[in-house]
């Protein structure tokens, strides 16, 4: 069956390029990969087993029965794993680039490290003889309370930026304010859970590794796995074409693909393994638990002196990752003294790593829980309040933001929401409220490369090693690649996803688009600097200016003439013309500020009887830039506000006494339903960035999560009086108050 047609390039928003490859069965993810995508014979599977201490050390493993168990092939454990490269290190400039040994030694950092892996000729056999392996255990006692703020130590340097942020005297603004907010939150331990399990096939061509796997970032998995084996990053591959969810869990690389690669290159077979959804709460990352202390000082005017936002962060006992919980304190509202500070307490736990916008999702359910409440505290409406406390400038760094309609969102939202006609009311047992909450992420180009070529036949094929963990990918690089060249959708081709391709930023931090697909414009653009040049030898072109000429339904135009731009690529080069392209962050990143805003409306139902909260309507308005695609960009948006919703009222882990993540399935992992969403809507404002790329574009993927939990919340209090500080907000925790009063 033929794929359906597209649509218009950018605009509306088309459909899905790989949507009906999806919905059809015939898109295959890194598991799957067979013969067709260059796999060389069938694969063998993996099994893996996993520690059941947090700390410690394995006293004794007997592998005996495994390796006589039928079809086993083989069990690697620490006693005959090949050598690998240290951790580390802590310092390296991608974190994701990381070496990352498996099996190197007998010690255990975390409940979940796989200490034993069994290769065998089905699913079945090897899932069975790991079963078989007996390990016993020297334990130790675990640390894994954050409460205790055991083991706190100064974060180190984040990502070139220092950990604090000091502007003017806080303690002197924050003393003489009229109204003093000093209020303690916390944020619990996330889970990614995408629907596609954490998973790699590995198999060696001559001396060359190959990996499938569901790679964010494929360059930077690359580097790392080139790293772990010692080996130079030329001779490695990665493969990424499609990606099943990622939310910032795939960003890093697993013991998945170092595993795998080990055994195939000892059998001389691939290898494909993927973890069960109960290990991969516990062998792959997962977003820290977070303490905050939030200070907000305000004048008898209403207006913002002092802000203070100081958190605890979770990290593993080897590792050094820092969320940056601050950035709303940074950058949202107007203040004469900021301070932030960020500190990490190393635990006996699996390693945290970037979540769906990471520290900004928790850091402003505390931050704008904590704005709410100095609203109240200076008798201003909430709304009201984060209007008059806007700002055109970065407050932390004094540069001025390149676009910012934070404003506007309110303005725009309050109105479509009724905010204004609001009133405390009740329906029956229901207390019913409102509440309202900002919404920002940072944006951020990476340098990136791309390369496009122009068939004789007319077709665009563009290749970049960029990821699509569902967000669209595929779908706005074709729309950029077609506008650019005035090409139907239908006769352009995008690959990506494989490290053979030019290198990208890769999919995360709400950088992708911008910055793959400004590569890939700056390809265009030479592609149609080459087109013109080859035109301009053309009789009937000849003496046009450039501005003349116009790439129009596959063809360049100029006065009366026309050509077909498959003909002058012929022209050009019998098999096609080909242009590369380059983006990196310029000048102008240093002396302005960019981000993407957005506001925040729910209105919730909390019945008194029961402590039951419902979310009746969510809203979001938001403004991040030139929009590519409506469609893909409204859908990334009520993601975004969903997770807030699960976020606000039920998503959350926490740790037992032997430092085990309590819930690790989707059983016991609550994230919402269709049933606990009721009217929920997103607008995209009109903006347009002039200095954040050549597209004009910003970041989407991650701004609609900012802010939803703390509106959801901030709703809560509206309705009842009671603010709970501890996230999630159960029935629990929220029906103590109300029962009690």
């Amino acid at each position: 069956m033929p794929d359906p047609p597209l649509g218009p390039p950018i605009g509306p928003g088309i459909v899905r390029v790989e949507g009906h490859a999806k919905v059809t069965g015939r898109a295959r993810y890194s598991y799957e990969a067979q013969s067709a995508d260059g796999v060389p014979a069938r694969a063998l599977y993996g099994a893996a087993v996993l520690s059941t201490i947090a700390r410690g050390r394995i006293a004794s493993i007997d592998t005996s029965a495994a390796e006589k168990a039928p079809g086993v092939r083989l069990v690697l454990t620490h006693r005959n794993a090949p050598p690998q490269a240290k951790w580390g290190p802590l310092n390296a400039k991608v974190r994701f680039a990381r070496s990352q040994p498996v099996l190197h030694d007998d010690q255990v950092r975390y409940f979940g490290e796989p200490v034993a892996f069994v290769v065998a000729d089905s699913f079945e056999n090897a899932t069975d003889a790991a079963y078989r392996i007996a390990v016993r255990y020297a334990a130790e006692a675990p640390d894994i309370d954050l409460q205790a703020e055991k083991g706190v130590d100064p974060a180190p340097l984040h990502g070139g930026k220092s950990a604090d942020t000091r502007k003017g005297d806080f303690d002197a603004s924050f003393g003489e304010c009229v109204h003093r907010i000093d209020v303690r939150y916390d944020t619990p331990y996330q889970h990614h859970v995408s629907m596609e399990a954490q998973a790699s096939l590995a198999y060696w061509q001559g001396g060359k590794l190959v990996i499938h796997a569901p790679a964010q970032i494929p360059a930077a998995m690359q580097a790392g796995i080139a790293a772990t084996f010692q080996m130079p990053q030329q001779d490695v591959r990665i493969v990424a074409t499609l990606i099943g969810g990622g939310f910032g869990g795939k960003l890093p690389y697993f013991a998945d693909s170092v595993l795998c690669a080990i055994a195939s290159r000892l059998l001389s077979q691939p290898v494909k393994f993927a973890f069960t959804r109960q290990q991969t709460f516990l062998a792959t990352s997962h977003r820290p638990a977070v303490l905050h202390r939030v200070r907000v000082g305000v004048g008898a005017d209403g207006l913002i002196r002092a802000i203070g936002h100081e958190v605890v962060s979770q990290t593993a006992s080897f590792d050094n990752y820092l969320d940056g919980d601050t950035m709303g304190a940074e950058g949202l509202y107007r203040a004469d003294a900021i301070l932030t500070t960020q500190r990490l307490a190393r635990l006996d736990l699996p390693r945290s790593d970037s979540m769906r916008s990471p520290g900004d999702a928790s850091g402003s359910l505390a931050f704008e829980c904590a704005i709410d409440e100095a609203a109240y505290a200076s008798g201003v409406d909430p709304v009201e309040f984060r209007i008059r406390n806007d700002t055109s400038t970065s407050p932390a760094s004094g540069k001025p933001f390149s676009s910012r309609r934070l404003v506007a969102c309110f303005e725009t939202g309050a109105e479509n929401f009724g905010w204004k006609a609001r009133s405390k009311r009740r329906d029956g047992e229901w207390l019913i409220g409102f509440g309202a909450a900002s919404a920002m992420r940072d944006n951020m180009l990476r340098e990136s490369s791309a390369e496009v070529t122009l068939l004789p036949d007319g077709r665009l094929e563009a290749r970049l090693d960029m990821t699509d963990p569902g967000t669209g990918s595929y779908t706005v690089l074709t729309q950029i690649a077609a506008e650019a060249l005035g090409l139907p959708v239908e006769r352009v081709t995008v690959r990506i996803g494989d490290t053979d391709f030019p290198p990208t930023a890769g999919s995360g931090g709400s950088f992708g688009a911008e910055s793959a697909g400004s590569a890939l414009y700056e390809a265009c653009g030479r592609l149609r600097e080459r087109l013109a040049q080859q035109a301009s030898a053309d009789a009937r072109f000849q003496n046009m200016a450039a501005s003349d000429f116009r790439f129009e339904g596959g063809l360049l135009k100029a006065g009366g003439a026309k050509i077909a731009l498959g003909e002058l690529a012929r022209r050009g080069a019998p098999d096609g013309m080909t242009a590369p392209g380059h983006i990196a962050p310029g000048v102008e990143a240093k002396d302005y500020a960019e981000a993407s805003f957005g506001a925040q409306f729910a209105e919730v139902a909390v019945n008194a009887v029961t402590g039951e909260t419902r979310v009746r309507r969510m809203l979001g308005v938001f403004a991040c830039g030139r929009i590519l695609n409506a469609r893909t960009a409204r859908s990334q948006a009520l993601g975004g506000m969903i997770w807030g919703l699960s976020s606000a009222l039920m998503e959350g882990n926490s740790v037992d006494a032997r430092g085990q993540f309590v819930a690790h399935d989707l059983a016991n992992y609550h994230v919402p339903i269709m049933a606990d969403i009721g009217t929920i809507d997103a607008v995209l404002m009109e903006e347009e960035d002039p200095v954040a790329n050549p597209l004009a574009i910003k970041g989407i993927g991650e701004v609609g999560i900012n802010g939803a939990g703390a509106a959801v919340a901030n709703a809560i209090f509206d309705a009842t009086g009671i603010r709970i500080r501890s996230f999630p907000i159960t029935l629990d925790k929220l029906g103590a108050h109300l029962w009690a009063a």
